[in-house]
């Protein structure tokens, strides 16, 4: 709350690094060092082959400051798993890995019109979020 003592810099200041603190997601900064000591590199190489210097990768790691897309876009080129460092779910992108179902859902997928091919998405997306609910259900 500003008041007659504060500054109206000094408040703005404040208002802007809560601001920042709320956009960077809780545990973004953990995950990002998982990832970099996964890859074998220390801050400073890590942060100098994504673009950034020791101290602003620290920063990231520290949650004191919120990744850019140039930075995030950079640590796509060297392998990390960026869907897991900013949402902390891990997705398998292994082809090998698919079942008989998932090979077969995507093999029409493949042969189908474009129009078609949408309707599918969306009625995908309705069942897994109709899913996603019943799970939050069963843990009340």
């Amino acid at each position: 709350m500003f008041d007659d003592k504060d500054s109206w810099s000094d408040f703005c200041s404040s208002q802007l690094i809560l601001i920042k603190k709320m956009l960077i997601s809780l545990g973004v900064g953990e995950r990002l060092r998982e990832e970099r000591e996964r890859l074998g590199k220390n801050q400073t190489d890590f942060g100098a082959s994504a673009g950034v210097s020791r101290g602003t990768q620290k920063a990231y790691e520290l949650e004191s400051s919120s990744p850019d897309i140039r930075y995030l876009s950079g640590l796509q080129e060297l392998g990390v798993d960026v869907h897991y460092v900013l949402t902390g779910s891990r997705v398998d992108t292994d082809l090998n890995n698919l079942s008989d179902v998932e090979m077969a859902v995507l093999g029409h997928l493949r042969q189908m019109a474009e129009a078609d091919r949408n309707v599918l998405l969306r009625t995908a997306s309705a069942f897994a979020g109709a899913a996603s609910l019943e799970g939050a259900k069963g843990h009340n």
